[in-house]
């Protein structure tokens, strides 16, 4: 879609220059929210000189929530270092896992961004690697980073804390993918891809916050997935009690 020699960006240091290949990572899993993620793929996807992988244990076909057939492409062992780390919600049987707390661990050292939407922000507690940081989640979930050593930051914005960009679902997939990519890539890339993919949100019934909705209407949303969030949660304090502290 794109090509390198549409973007000449004026002369400034880039974080990773146009003619160095962006490694970007993005995490999947059986059960993976889609939403939280593919804003991550589209906007790295479309920009110059971008490799992206999508990242789980085996090559074998998986199931993203909602339902969307899917595999990844790449496994933790063949993944090489990458400027880009992704992850969205995930169920709470992974959050826990070892192996993938060990992936987020040595990956995050060698990226230069490190992206958490929604329920991604837990892994990234559960992992150790918000201690001391600003952050933030889903309003399932905001709440709960204290509990993982992070500052939490209500509000729907994406949140920027050294190299920790965490964010709402969905459209905060978008949203913390292009500021990430302005901070690597330059802003004048960033903003064409911006317009490039027309992403301006136009939220039909404009109740996408509970400060918008109202608190009748955030509860029932709350509650037709708290059982699942609070397993999550409860995943993500485990892993973090279990792992803080521990040499990164």
């Amino acid at each position: 879609m794109w090509h390198t020699n549409y973007f000449q960006p004026k002369v400034m240091t880039l974080l990773k220059p146009l003619d160095q290949t962006l490694k970007v990572g993005i995490f999947v899993c059986p059960g993976y929210f889609l939403g939280d993620v593919v804003g991550v793929q589209t906007v790295f996807g479309c920009s110059p000189n971008t490799e992206i992988h999508l990242v789980w244990n085996t090559l074998d076909p998986i199931d993203a929530s909602p339902r969307w057939p899917t595999m990844a492409t790449i496994t933790f062992e063949e993944c090489p270092d990458i400027d880009v780390l992704a992850v969205g919600l995930i169920p709470p049987d992974v959050i826990a896992d070892p192996e993938v707390i060990a992936f987020f661990q040595q990956k995050s050292k060698s990226a230069s961004a490190v992206i958490g939407s929604c329920g991604g922000s837990l892994m990234l507690g559960a992992a150790a690697l918000l201690e001391g940081r600003r952050a933030t989640a889903s309003m399932a979930f905001v709440d709960a980073l204290e509990d993982l050593g992070a500052i939490p930051v209500p509000g729907g914005q994406v949140v920027v804390d050294g190299k920790f960009y965490t964010a709402g679902p969905a459209t905060g997939s978008f949203e913390a993918a292009l500021i990430a990519l302005a901070a690597l890539r330059g802003e004048e890339i960033a903003k064409v891809i911006e317009l490039g993919i027309e992403y301006d949100p136009h939220p039909p019934f404009k109740v996408g916050s509970p400060e918008l909705a109202g608190p009748e209407l955030t509860e029932q949303a709350l509650g037709m997935y708290r059982e699942a969030a609070d397993a999550c949660i409860a995943a993500a304090r485990s892993a973090y009690e279990a792992y803080r502290g521990r040499p990164l």
